[in-house]
């Protein structure tokens, strides 16, 4: 009876050290982020950039198509006509305002595709952790390219 008992204790136990000395002699596949970064997939879709053309110029026409597409709900765009005298992008109309709510945000790249422009991108720069909740509203500002360079 105790040599029974004692087998089904010790037989797992023994079982377990067994599998971790096995582990033990492999090669580590542990990195040193942040020094040391992994190449991330191809197909890898993050932080979420409006582009520009060339000339500076906003590819966003405010067309709300990215809103639309979005399942999580988490883009709002309003939308303003371009003025001679004010002009932002190379249509009729510009995004006044852009928002994504970043914790609500899925990454699912339906909004990418839905754009006619091209002006909402999702890029691979994955690092996107903040401390308050109302950092994580990216507004126009925040996910706009920098304007190029003029030489």
């Amino acid at each position: 009876m105790i040599g029974e008992i004692a087998r089904d204790v010790v037989r797992p136990i023994l079982t377990g050290l067994k599998l971790t000395a096995k582990r033990l002699r492999r090669s580590k596949i542990t990195v040193g982020y942040p020094e040391v970064k992994r190449e991330l997939p191809p197909r890898t879709r993050w932080r979420h950039v409006l582009a520009r053309y060339e000339n500076g110029l906003e590819k966003c026409i405010g067309c709300s198509l990215c809103a639309g597409a979005c399942p999580a709900k988490c883009i709002y765009v309003e939308s303003a006509e371009n003025t001679d005298e004010a002009r932002f992008s190379p249509g009729e109309r510009y995004a006044v305002r852009y928002e994504i709510n970043m914790l609500r945000c899925i990454f699912c790249g339906y909004c990418q595709e839905a754009c006619p422009t091209g002006a909402i991108v999702l890029r691979k720069d994955f690092e996107l952790a903040d401390y308050d909740r109302p950092d994580f509203i990216y507004t126009k500002e925040m996910l706009l390219e920098p304007l190029p360079i003029r030489q």
